[in-house]
């Protein structure tokens, strides 16, 4: 009965789709990986720590309420919409690093998008609660629908496609941030000499969520395909 569905899914859906955004899955987390090891022992060119660029492009923003706070991990970094509170790991908090001031800069776009109602913000965090739910049925479905219909197989893709919403808006959400940071750099935190290192750092953690999107479309053609093969 499955036979031929994964002759054909294996060497043909499979490959096709899923393997080409995998491969630049773990591409875009060497590069990532490997440019904070580089541009973490590249001096920012300032006597600022991460805390202290945050702290300094906060309070120019009007954001003298945001908090900072250490996170444990490496690169774990975030801004938290619901405390208001923006959470550096220790290596960003402390240290003054091309690496510490970019990726400060970068969470603090995301408390500006938030002061600021960014739209593409706002939908994220009203669907991430949603998306994070729903997600944890995606393949119970698939499964179902092996053993007993293949409706089952569409249930689960339909929560599968807000995992991929997720994702696409999540692209315009982290380029801002990005942007954003940059031109706070630009505006008397950073020597011109290492604004082009920062934005590397930038461009190399914004490859991560294109990869992640290329991922989730790929597994959702799949999933179709296989919805398809199953008719």
């Amino acid at each position: 009965m499955y036979g031929g569905f994964y002759g054909g899914y294996y060497s043909g859906s499979w490959m096709v789709l899923v393997l080409p955004a995998m491969l630049l899955a773990l591409y875009a987390q060497a590069k990532v990986k490997n440019s904070y090891q580089k541009y973490s022992k590249m001096s920012s060119g300032t006597n600022l720590t991460g805390f202290e660029v945050a702290r300094m492009i906060l309070d120019r923003n009007n954001l003298s309420d945001v908090k900072i706070e250490h996170t444990p991990g490496t690169l774990s970094d975030h801004y938290d919409p619901r405390t208001k509170v923006l959470r550096l790991s220790n290596s960003i908090y402390n240290g003054n690093s091309v690496a510490s001031m970019s990726v400060a800069a970068h969470e603090v776009g995301h408390a500006i998008q938030h002061a600021e109602g960014y739209f593409p913000l706002v939908l994220r965090n009203n669907i991430a609660p949603i998306v994070n739910f729903t997600s944890r049925f995606v393949w119970i479905f698939i499964l179902l629908g092996f053993v007993v219909s293949s409706f089952f197989i569409e249930i689960g893709i339909m929560l599968f496609l807000g995992v991929v919403v997720f994702q696409l808006v999540t692209l315009p959400v982290e380029f801002n941030a990005s942007k954003r940071a940059l031109l706070e750099l630009e505006d008397g935190i950073s020597p011109r000499e290492t604004l082009p290192p920062a934005k590397s750092m930038l461009s190399a953690a914004a490859l991560t969520y294109v990869a992640a999107t290329l991922v989730a479309v790929a597994q959702l053609l799949r999933l179709v395909s296989m919805t398809n093969r199953r008719r």
